[in-house]
Parts: structure tokens; C-alpha cells; sequence
């Protein structure tokens, strides 16, 4: 069995907490009842923030594997577009914007994984990170107009969507531009 330092195990905690979180929160939608909508926005919370302690805490006490650095950003990648075709599902948000959320996520990994087989690590940028940042913080305000609390985040919404939007076009343009490289020769 694999030991695993706490960075770790809070990824993977991460990780399970997504089912749960699409399950709560399909099932909530089919309810009025107040806590019941609250509980997906406390789960994702929750996982959220056990994206921002596995970082710090792995870098603080000198914990980075080559594990986390796989599955840390996978982890962020599953909550999020989770939670995104959950919110086509219940009619929140239009597919078409998940489906190029989605794909700038393919294309990306499948870049990675072409730079990998040439011996190329491609690490997170600036403008990955803000992207997910914005995303999770969409997802929050979609999750508080949901459980029908903070109503005055609902103005929000659209905008976040269309920032969202244009860090998703902008982070996959600079990967693959400032890793040039990795498709000359091909």
C-alpha cells in the first residue's frame, strides 16, 4: 500500500468529495427545503478549501510529490467541471460554455502529456491559476443564487461567466504559445 503525506490525502479527499457533492446537489435541486440546498455549497466550500491547505501545506513542509502534482490539478479540474455539467443539468448554465471549459481541458492535458513524452514539464502558469480560481469562485456564487442565500451575488453570475470564458481561451492560448516548443518537429 502506498503511504501517503497529508497534501495527499487531502487531494484524494478532494477527489471522493466529488460524487458526493453531485449527488447532493441533484438531489437538492428537487427540494425547497433551506438546508438541503445550502449542503452542496458547504461541501464544495469544503473541497475547495482543501485545494488551497494540500498547496500550502505541501510547499510549507517541503511535501510536493510527483503524485500531487498529477492529481492536485486533476482533482481541481473533476470538482469544477462537476459541478459546471451539474449546473447545465439544472439549467444554470448553457452546455455550450462547459463544453469549452472542458475542452481547453483536454486540449491542455493532451499538451502535457505530448511535452511529458519529450521529456518537457509543463508547469502551472499565472493564468491557469486565476482561471481556476475564477472558476471556483462561479461555481460559489452559482452554488449561493441555488440555496437561494446572498441574493445579491446573483448579479454576478453573468459576468463571472464571461470572465470565465476568456481566461479559459486566454490560459490555453498562453500554455501553448510559451510552450512552443513542444509541437515543433512533430
Amino acid at each position: 500500500m502506498i503511504k501517503m503525506n497529508l497534501p495527499n490525502k487531502l487531494t484524494v479527499l478532494r477527489v471522493l468529495l466529488v460524487p458526493v457533492f453531485i449527488l447532493v446537489l441533484l438531489l437538492s435541486n428537487k427540494t425547497d427545503i433551506g438546508f438541503f440546498r445550502i449542503l452542496p455549497l458547504i461541501i464544495f466550500v469544503g473541497a475547495a478549501i482543501t485545494d488551497t491547505l494540500d498547496g500550502y501545506i505541501a510547499r510549507k513542509h517541503k511535501l510536493i510529490t510527483d503524485f500531487g502534482k498529477f492529481m492536485d490539478p486533476l482533482a481541481d479540474k473533476l470538482l469544477v467541471c462537476a459541478a459546471l455539467i451539474c449546473f447545465v443539468e439544472i439549467k444554470y448554465i448553457s452546455s455550450w460554455i462547459v463544453v469549452l471549459i472542458i475542452s481547453r481541458e483536454f486540449i491542455i492535458s493532451g499538451f502535457r502529456m505530448l511535452a511529458a513524452s519529450k521529456g518537457i514539464t509543463i508547469a502551472a502558469n499565472m493564468w491557469g491559476k486565476i482561471k481556476t480560481v475564477v472558476q471556483m469562485i462561479l461555481v460559489i456564487v452559482i452554488l449561493c443564487d441555488f440555496a437561494n442565500i446572498f441574493g445579491f451575488l446573483s448579479i454576478l453570475i453573468t459576468p463571472l461567466i464571461v470572465l470565465t470564458i476568456i481566461l479559459t481561451v486566454v490560459s490555453a492560448a498562453t500554455y501553448i504559445l510559451d510552450n512552443k516548443k513542444v509541437i515543433k518537429n512533430m
